[in-house]
């Protein structure tokens, strides 16, 4: 039997990973991609140490080198009453990278494309649409696209679905979803200027408004955090209750958010879900199209780059052999499941935060006493800088896609 052949919808973080590591075992893989590019905003912005560690391992740590990305050592929290606390210290991890890499993702997703297109059984199709899925005898055989040239049908051996929170592949595959509640959407806009605002996870709170601020060159990507279903009433307030709520929050950006104007913010929907069973007979779903994470810390983008790893790791075999089973996509959510639901138990106490600061609670701060405990124990910031930086049961990459670097 031949080895078989696999068509990746979504060229994002899960998708690309996983199709570059089953090129690299031999493998036949299409990673179809809607979009002619990937420059979009609403991408995280966040590589991880555990997926720094992973591009490393896949001799990719020196062209991720070349794109210019920021660190993210140490997380301060101001603390009640005055001065600030360090909350996490990556530099305690014994990581070869202990830091968290702010960059834009496209640039991320271009080092991938650019590693994938090195392997002579990778292909890459951008500006492919998946239509639907096809099937025969009760079994996922390949997908229907749409590109510039009209509709395709591609078959295959093995359907992987990484297209993302409003997963086109799992509402065809009528997959079972668990919606957990959340309170809060997003506004994404920019603000160009080249004042810097330092890098956190962290947000910035002023009078009952929460934003997140990411440096990029030339601008700062925003988000203001407002509870769900207040963006048409909110705008009804006008544009300049926003802008002075950022020069609120973040005095030194006063001046670029003078020029903000309505048709710059965009409105996110944040979802937190996931599928009770992320497979079915010659199809299988990761990333965000498995479970869908909330902003909160960031760690989005690690958990589906892990997703990746360990789905091309557990089922590089299979497919060399053929076809692989449903036994062998299930040992993929029984080895990711597990991550998934802890972080988003955690963003869910994280969003309990976010909820008492939309409600005017006061402003983000460390108590004084748990100040005191952290200054003269500093060791315990390495915890949550675990958590964080390197998350629940990180993947590393398998032999078969391991390359030294030059």
């Amino acid at each position: 039997m031949g080895a078989g052949s696999v068509i990746v919808v979504g060229g994002g973080p899960a998708g690309m990973i996983c199709g570059l590591l089953l090129a690299r075992a031999g493998i036949a893989v299409t990673v179809l991609e809607k979009h002619d590019d990937f420059f979009r905003d609403f991408r995280g912005d966040t590589v991880h140490p555990s997926t720094l560690t992973l591009l490393d391992e896949l001799g990719l740590g020196p062209a991720f080198d070349q794109v210019p990305y920021s660190r993210l050592e140490r997380v301060r929290v101001p603390v009640r009453g005055g001065g600030d606390v360090v909350v996490a210290d990556l530099t305690r991890l014994r990581l070869s990278r202990p830091y968290i890499a702010m960059t834009p993702q496209w640039d991320f997703l271009d080092v991938l494309a650019d590693a994938g297109r090195a392997e002579p059984s990778f292909t890459l199709r951008m500006g492919t649409e998946f239509v639907g899925l096809l099937r025969s005898g009760g079994r996922v055989v390949g997908v229907r696209c749409r590109d510039g040239d009209g509709e395709h049908e591609l078959p295959a051996d093995l359907v992987i679905g990484c297209d993302g929170r409003g997963s086109t592949v799992r509402a065809d595959a009528l997959l079972p979803l668990t919606e957990l509640p959340v309170r809060f959407d997003a506004w994404w806009f920019r603000l160009p200027t080249e004042v810097s605002v330092g890098s956190s996870l962290l947000p910035r709170t002023g009078a009952g408004s929460v934003f997140v601020m990411i440096p990029r060159r030339g601008y700062v990507q925003a988000a203001r955090l407002i509870p769900k279903g207040s963006d048409a009433g909110l705008r009804a307030a006008g544009i300049d209750a926003l802008r002075d709520a950022i020069a609120t929050a973040a005095p030194e950006l006063a001046d670029a958010a003078a020029g903000l104007e309505w048709d710059q913010v965009k409105l996110l929907d944040v979802r937190v879900d996931r599928l009770r069973r992320w497979w079915a007979p010659g199809l299988l779903c990761i990333g965000d199209a498995a479970h869908a994470m909330s902003p909160a810390g960031g760690v989005g983008v690690n958990l589906a780059v892990q997703d990746g790893a360990a789905a091309a790791r557990l089922l590089a075999a299979p497919l060399l052999a053929g076809r692989p089973t449903d036994a062998d996509l299930e040992a993929v959510q029984r080895r990711r499941a597990f991550a998934a639901r802890v972080t988003q138990a955690a963003q869910q106490v994280v969003h309990r935060g976010i909820d008492a600061l939309l409600a005017g609670g006061g402003p983000l701060e460390v108590p004084r006493a748990a100040a005191a405990v952290l200054r003269r124990l500093p060791w315990l910031t390495a915890v949550p800088a675990y958590l964080v930086g390197v998350g629940v049961r990180p993947e590393h990459a398998p032999a078969f896609a391991r390359v030294t670097a030059p």
